[in-house]
C-alpha cells in the first residue's frame, strides 16, 4: 500500500478545539442570561477558567477516565465543564435534569459519577438524591439560586481562586471516551452513550457544513436545546470550533425572554423542539419582535409542523428547518433543507402528488 503524506495521525480530540478557541477566536464571548442580568466572557476567559477548573478537579482526584457529572442550566460554566472534563481525560457526562429521580439515581450509579457539578438553582432536586449516590464524592455549585440545600458543596469560584491557571493538559488518544449521555430508552433502565473525542470532533466538524447548519465565525448561536441531552445537539463544540460567539439562555426558556434576547444579542442561529417555537410564535405574532437576525433555526425532536415552518417563514421571515438525530449520533444525523421550486415541482410530478 502506497501511504500518502499528509499529517493524518493527528489526533481528533476537543483539546483541538480548545486550542482554536484561544489561537484564533479569544475575542469570541459567551453571553449568559443570571437572575437580574447578563454575563459577558470572551473565549479567552472561559479558557482560563477552564484551566482553573481542570487543576480544580485534578486537586479532588478526578483521572483518566474518572465521570464529572453535571445537573445544571445553559450557561457559561457549563460550558467550561464541557471543556475540562474531557480535555483532561476524564469523561464528561450530563444529567437530564428532568428525569424521574428514579431514573437518575439508577444513572449516576451505574455511570459510577465522582464529582457533579450543579447549578444553584437546582440544589433542592439534587439535594433529595444524594444520600442515594454513595460513589460521589464532591459536589460543585455554581450560578445563580439558593444552595444551602448542599451545605457540604464546594463553591465553583472558590474552587477557580484556589487553583492554578495554565493547566497542562495530557496528550490523549482520540479514540478515548470524552462524553457520556444517558438515553431515556424505550424499555428497561435508561442507555449509557459514550462518545469519543473523535466522534465528538468529526460532529463539530459536520455540523459546520453548508449542507447541515453551516455554522461561522460571525454566527451568534443560541443552544436553546438542553446541554445535558445529547450535547445541545452538538452546538456549544461546533461554536468553539469555529469561534462562533454563544448565547446561553440558563433556565429562562419561556417564549418572552427568547424573544428578547433573540432580538437584543442579534442571535444568528437557534435549535430547540417544535414545542418552543410554537410559543415563540404566539408570542411574536402577539408582540412582532425584531426576530430578522435569524438566518436558520434548527428543530427536532419531534416531526415540525409544516405550518409552523410557513407561519415564521410568511409572518416573521424566519427559516425552521427539520434536523434529525439520535443521542447515539452525536446527535444530529440530518437536516432537511426544502428543495429548490424547480426541483421540488419535478419531484412531485414524478411522483404523481400535487404542486402547490
Amino acid at each position: 500500500m502506497l501511504e500518502g503524506l499528509m499529517q493524518h495521525d493527528h489526533p481528533l480530540t476537543l483539546q483541538h478545539v480548545l486550542d482554536r478557541m484561544g489561537a484564533l477566536y479569544a475575542d469570541s464571548e459567551v453571553v449568559t442570561v443570571r437572575e437580574g442580568g447578563r454575563s459577558r466572557a470572551t473565549y479567552a476567559e472561559v479558557i482560563e477558567r477552564t484551566g482553573r477548573l481542570a487543576s480544580g478537579l485534578a486537586s479532588l482526584g478526578v483521572g483518566p477516565g474518572d465521570r464529572v457529572a453535571t445537573f445544571s442550566w445553559n450557561t457559561q460554566e457549563h460550558l467550561e465543564a464541557y471543556l475540562a472534563a474531557p480535555c483532561m481525560g476524564a469523561v464528561l457526562h450530563t444529567l437530564n435534569i428532568r428525569l424521574f429521580s428514579e431514573q437518575l439515581e439508577y444513572i449516576v450509579n451505574h455511570a459510577e459519577d465522582r464529582v457533579v457539578l450543579v447549578h444553584a438553582s437546582l440544589a433542592p432536586a439534587f439535594a433529595e438524591l444524594l444520600p442515594r449516590l454513595p460513589t460521589v464524592e464532591h459536589v460543585i455549585v455554581a450560578g445563580d439560586g439558593d444552595a444551602s440545600a448542599l451545605p457540604d458543596a464546594i463553591a465553583l469560584e472558590d474552587l477557580l481562586g484556589a487553583s492554578e491557571p495554565g493547566f497542562a493538559w495530557p496528550r490523549l488518544d482520540d479514540r478515548m471516551a470524552a462524553g457520556l449521555c444517558y438515553t431515556s430508552g424505550t424499555t428497561g433502565n435508561p442507555k449509557g452513550v459514550l462518545y469519543s473525542h473523535r466522534s465528538n470532533v468529526l460532529h463539530a466538524l459536520a455540523q459546520c457544513l453548508a449542507i447541515s447548519m453551516g455554522l461561522r465565525t460571525e454566527d451568534r448561536v443560541l443552544p436553546v436545546v438542553p446541554m445535558f441531552h445529547a450535547n445541545a445537539w452538538g452546538l456549544p463544540y461546533s461554536s468553539a470550533l469555529v469561534g462562533a460567539d454563544l448565547v446561553m439562555p440558563g433556565p429562562y426558556l419561556q417564549a418572552e425572554p427568547l424573544a428578547d434576547l433573540i432580538a437584543s444579542e442579534r442571535v444568528t442561529v437557534a435549535g430547540a423542539v417544535p414545542t418552543i417555537w410554537m410559543d415563540l410564535l404566539r408570542y411574536a405574532d402577539e408582540h412582532r419582535p425584531d426576530l430578522s437576525s435569524l438566518r436558520i433555526v434548527a428543530c427536532g425532536g419531534s416531526a415540525v409542523p409544516l405550518s409552523l415552518m410557513r407561519d415564521f417563514e410568511e409572518r416573521h421571515g424566519v427559516p425552521i428547518v427539520q434536523a434529525w438525530g439520535m443521542t447515539e449520533t452525536s446527535p444530529l444525523g440530518s437536516v432537511a433543507f426544502p428543495p429548490p421550486q424547480e426541483k421540488c415541482f419535478q419531484i412531485c410530478l414524478h411522483r404523481g402528488l400535487p404542486y402547490t
